[in-house]
């Protein structure tokens, strides 16, 4: 048998073999269709790890009878491509497969691309990483993008019996017996990466002593210790990662503290206190604000605790801060407020600043009229005057929008009231 790993041997020939991504594959969608027309497009293929991509890449290759050269972005210089560009010059089109596209430096990205825009090469770039985040935009332009998802355990299963059904490249001459309680384990703690799957079926199969009757024997027992923990399906360079903390954010702004707590646990399972740390304090003041202003020197100092003990008991600080963040009223008017100025400055005609304002602070400015008929606000009751600050093509301008969520906010709004209302 072949010392290769039974995910790579079990590799599909023919997209009809293609276990899941029926969105891609199934009949009349797009990469059937490619085939069916025996056309192949440049395209990157994204998704988390295991779903395929590489495998799906070959497969439409030789669906189609097309010669195929698998590199990878990371471990191939340039001269690899090089020399792929002189075989297809040669001999026609060629199909480079290229792993790891997103680290495809600048070099090899302005090589490759005039050959991707002649249609000598076709290229399928294959990534974890989200390619609008990812990939060079000049490279985007000129292929096709298509996302794979993860398998669900229903379609992982089904490729373990392929598995271990298959003689020539699976595990098929073996006489292995399997509970059923064994196979889901393999399938469901696999997080749909049926590599991760594949991997613990063939240790199970390899490390496990045949009985009497030459059989071996997989139960549940044997299935926990092959796969040792349920896959944890977070990829810090991949979608995974941008999903889960969009997922985070949202669960606290919609002050769902249970959903908040397992989505930060997945955060925490990656080991990842860098983001964790960042969206927090970013939440503490876009999604909490002047609703709990407190909250956010709170949450720093949660994570700065988080970061000086790191984990596991990073995780205690991480949470008092994250249920406060959840369970606070919350405002957005500050930011939003701001966010309205900018727009201002960037597209109106803002005009000069008052003149009593500017500085009056060096010889001539009074000659100049600047700082004259300022009135300083201390010397006043309450000490506030009503004055112009605003330039005068915005004279009239009411940014900010106070909320009520909050006892610290709506104290504000008292104050803006009474001073926005004086006559």
């Amino acid at each position: 048998m072949s010392k290769q790993p039974l995910a790579f041997r079990l590799r599909p020939q023919h997209i009809d073999q293609i276990i899941g991504q029926k969105h891609l594959v199934g009949d009349g969608k797009m990469l059937e269709r490619m085939v069916s027309a025996e056309r192949l497009a440049s395209m990157i293929l994204f998704g988390p790890p295991g779903t395929g991509k590489t495998s799906l890449a070959i497969a439409l290759a030789k669906s189609i009878g097309l010669r195929y050269k698998l590199l990878n972005a990371v471990i191939d210089k340039k001269k690899d491509l090089e020399i792929a560009v002189e075989e297809a010059k040669m001999s026609g089109t060629l199909v480079i497969i290229l792993d790891e596209v997103h680290r495809l430096d600048k070099a090899k990205q302005d090589f490759l691309l005039p050959h991707i825009e002649s249609n000598l090469i076709t290229l399928i770039g294959c990534t974890t990483s989200n390619p609008y985040h990812s990939i060079n935009p000049a490279i985007r332009s000129r292929v096709h993008l298509f996302e794979l998802y993860r398998l669900t355990a229903s379609e992982v299963e089904e490729a373990l019996l392929r598995a271990l059904n298959d003689k020539d490249e699976g595990l098929g001459n073996l006489a292995i017996d399997i509970t059923k309680e064994a196979l889901e384990h393999f399938a469901n703690a696999s997080g749909g990466d049926l590599r991760a799957a594949l991997n613990g079926l063939e240790l199970a199969a390899f490390s496990t002593k045949q009985g009497k009757d030459q059989t071996i024997q997989i139960d549940l027992t044997v299935a926990e210790a092959c796969m040792q923990k349920k896959s944890f399906s977070h990829d810090k360079g991949g979608d995974a990662h941008y999903d889960v903390l969009s997922a985070f954010q949202k669960s606290i702004r919609g002050s769902d503290v249970n959903a908040a707590l397992h989505y930060l646990a997945r955060l925490i399972e990656a080991g990842d206190l860098e983001s964790i740390a960042r969206r927090m304090t970013v939440i503490a003041y876009e999604d909490i604000g002047l609703a709990n202003p407190q909250a956010g020197p709170r949450t720093l100092a949660a994570i700065e605790a988080a970061e000086r003990i790191g984990f596991p008991e990073a995780r205690i600080p991480l949470s008092v801060a994250l249920i406060e963040l959840c369970l606070s009223p919350k405002s957005n008017s500050a930011y939003k407020a701001l966010d309205q100025a900018l727009y201002d400055v960037k597209h109106q005609d803002i005009g000069e600043v008052p003149k009593h304002l500017k500085d009056s602070h060096y010889s001539g400015a009074s000659q100049l009229g600047h700082g004259i008929d300022y009135k300083y606000p201390h010397d006043y009751p309450g000490g506030w005057v009503k004055q112009d600050y605003l330039p005068d093509p915005l004279k009239n301008k009411k940014y900010y929008q106070p909320l009520e969520t909050g006892k610290f906010e709506r104290a504000l709004k008292q104050m803006y009231d009474q001073i926005n209302n004086y006559e």
